[in-house]
């Protein structure tokens, strides 16, 4: 710099590694002097990451210094890999001997794995197992990334994932297969989805095993509010002995109500109980496993909740529930409960549910948001709720109209149809289940109409008598 009588010179001195021309490790390169246990964390963490090479028998800088036996290295590395890392990790590495400076060295390439994360399996999918490359370190992942991986590599479908945990056991699974007749080996859990084509455990062996980590909480209250506790319950283990205590304690509190229809007495339940039940596989079936919140079961005087995770499953709508679309997020699961005959058919629950309160002034209720869904069933001995239907009786079909016209209008529904059954006469005619009991019996004496079948297949066809 001239013109104020000074020069400044500034001199920048590479370091002596870069001066030579010799290579950095980084995230895709790794320098090994000679084989050592810790390749193994290597390996898992390029093919976790994004790929990389591993030079075996070079300096830190990449200069070579070789290797007495490449071809015993070689088949160390191959061997400890094969049994050391899962899911297998070989089809995604490569191993050979390369010769520079006239020394010779191995070079093994790893490719970016399609089934991470891949861990050491002695010690499991943890941080301690899972590893991922950071600049030119090996460092153990963390709990969020290695759910982001099995998230990426399982299409978002928690059954299918692979279970974090893998030291699973199935007692009360077992036992409970056992009951129903059915195996539960290993060909079963293959076949049913508990264990991947590489023999680790999936979500749904997680979610089915002794170990289950999602829970069930009930609450029973007094009135209509949240406001006073009679009584509470969390429920864990696997989520086959989870439904049997949930169905056990909602009974607890699903209260008879008896009316006497002539001679006849009529016991009601608060609630149906294939309602509850098909509301409860509802609440397990299509819940979110990936939320780690509770699913929730909320006991009133005048209703039950019904609360799980995860919101309607991707492309259904509120109106498609209506029309009896269905599409399960735990198709495993659900198949799981179809084999064990919990469940007759996929997307028949609501529906089945909708049917227990056909007969009721009260109907069931579905809610909503884009991460959970509520499912609330109405008491049917409510007093609210059984003047509400008195009245709907009352203005649909008076008290004042003779016998005569609802005879009359019963015989009308047997115009084109071969029978009826006492629930339809009920829908028609907008009349109580006892008031229905004892017209058609009226109508059965005096031989206006035959009953047919028995139990839930009992029918009514035209009588004798016009």
């Amino acid at each position: 710099m001239t013109g104020c009588g000074c020069d400044i010179i500034i001199i920048i001195r590479l370091s002596e590694k870069h001066q030579k021309g010799h290579a950095m490790e980084n995230l895709t390169t790794e320098y090994k002097r000679e084989y050592t246990d810790n390749i193994k964390k290597t390996v898992v963490a390029f093919a976790n990451t994004a790929g990389g090479k591993i030079l075996i028998g070079a300096d830190d800088d990449g200069r070579p210094c070789g290797l007495e036996d490449p071809d015993g290295v070689m088949l160390r590395l191959t061997n400890a890999v094969r049994d050391a890392v899962r899911p297998d990790v070989s089809m995604f590495m490569t191993c050979s001997p390369i010769k520079r400076d006239g020394r010779t060295m191995v070079e093994a390439v790893v490719s970016r794995g399609t089934a991470r994360p891949y861990y050491l399996r002695e010690k499991g999918i943890r941080p301690e197992g899972v590893f991922v490359r950071q600049g030119s370190s090996t460092v153990p992942a963390s709990d969020a990334a290695i759910l982001n991986m099995i998230r990426e590599t399982s299409g978002d479908r928690f059954e299918a994932s692979r279970s974090l945990q893998q030291d699973l056991t199935f007692e009360k699974t077992s036992a409970y297969f056992r009951e129903k007749g059915l195996a539960f080996g290993t060909p079963q859990m293959r076949s049913l989805g508990l264990t991947a084509e590489d023999g680790t455990y999936t979500g749904l062996a997680l979610l089915l095993s002794d170990q289950c980590p999602a829970v069930i909480k009930l609450a029973a209250f007094d009135g209509s509010t949240k406001t006073v506790f009679r009584d509470r319950k969390e429920l864990s283990g696997p989520l086959l002995s989870q439904l049997e205590e949930a169905y056990s304690y909602i009974d607890r509190y699903n209260s008879t109500r008896s009316e006497i229809a002539g001679l006849e007495r009529i016991d009601t339940r608060d609630y149906p109980p294939e309602a509850v039940r098909e509301a409860l596989l509802n609440a397990v079936i299509h819940r979110e496993y990936y939320f780690s919140a509770p699913t929730l079961i909320s006991i009133f005087d005048d209703r039950i909740e019904f609360v799980s995770m995860g919101g309607l499953a991707a492309g259904i709508a509120m109106k498609d529930l209506d029309l009896g679309v269905s599409v399960p997020r735990n198709e495993r699961l659900a198949n799981v409960f179809y084999r064990l005959k919990l469940i007759e058919a996929y997307g028949t629950g609501l529906m089945k549910i909708r049917e227990c309160y056909a007969d009721s002034g009260v109907k069931p209720r579905v809610e909503a948001s884009p991460n959970a869904f509520r499912l609330t069933l109405p008491n049917v001995n409510d007093p609210a709720q059984r003047d509400a239907g008195s009245a709907k009786e009352s203005l649909e079909y008076p008290q004042a109209v003779p016998a005569q016209e609802r005879e009359n209008a019963v015989l009308g529904m047997l115009e084109g149809v071969p029978q009826i059954s006492r629930k339809d006469i009920q829908r028609v005619l907008g009349i109580s289940q006892a008031s229905a009991i004892l017209l058609v019996r009226e109508m059965v004496e005096d031989g206006y109409l035959v009953k047919t079948g028995d139990g839930r297949n009992v029918r009514y066809v035209k009588g004798s008598k016009r």
